[in-house]
């Protein structure tokens, strides 16, 4: 977007404190926030006025994945962790919900929707291949994993220089199964300024 999405005024607040206020009162425990110091005082205040209650603030990376590792470093000692984009509002408490207890019986899970458009890879401009999105999903956070499994792929990404874009791909990749449960469509991440407009409208109606 050319500047700190998070921090974009949606109807009155910050996106951040939207999302914070999604969390409040869900099946996390403990939320662990990775962001740049100088936001610190900021979350804090968001925080208290979303009802979260016990709050902890990690200095952000330079990667997402970065971020999480430094996360994952302050909730080490907690046996399930659920990852979730600052950056999609309009989580609900249900999928949070699912998606731990998912985790519960298979050490990791991910929410996923169906994908609407085709899908189709391509190179140099050109068409090379369209893929059966029956068998595709498009993921969404929240993620949950059991926080050693976790570790343990963040540990083996950084050994191997592995860069991933969600902490599925990561688990995944050291050969544990990561079980999909049902996302929301209306759970999507805010990306694009137009996705900014989209939420407003959606807050707006809610009034």
């Amino acid at each position: 977007m050319g500047h700190d999405k998070l921090w974009s005024d949606v109807s009155g607040k910050p996106l951040i404190a939207h999302t914070l206020t999604a969390l409040a009162g869900s099946d996390v425990d403990v939320v662990v926030i990775a962001a740049p110091r100088p936001r610190w005082a900021d979350i804090e205040r968001w925080s208290r006025a979303a009802g979260i209650g016990e709050m902890m603030l990690v200095e952000g990376g330079d990667r997402r994945q970065d971020s999480v590792r430094n996360a994952l470093n302050a909730a080490a000692e907690t046996e399930w962790v659920c990852v979730h984009d600052a950056a999609r509002p309009f989580v609900t408490r249900a999928l949070i919900h699912r998606v731990l207890e998912a985790a519960r019986e298979s050490g990791a899970a991910t929410a996923g929707i169906p994908c609407a458009d085709t899908i189709k890879v391509i190179a140099d401009g050109t068409v090379t291949k369209t893929l059966d999105r029956d068998g595709l999903i498009a993921t969404q956070t929240p993620q949950a994993f059991r926080t050693d499994l976790l570790v343990r792929a963040h540990r083996a990404a950084l050994q191997d220089g592995v860069s991933g874009d969600d902490d599925a791909f990561l688990v995944e990749r050291i050969g544990a199964p990561v079980a999909v449960v049902a996302g929301e469509p209306g759970n999507f991440k805010v990306t694009h300024p137009y996705d900014l407009d989209v939420t407003r409208a959606l807050l707006d109606s809610r009034r």
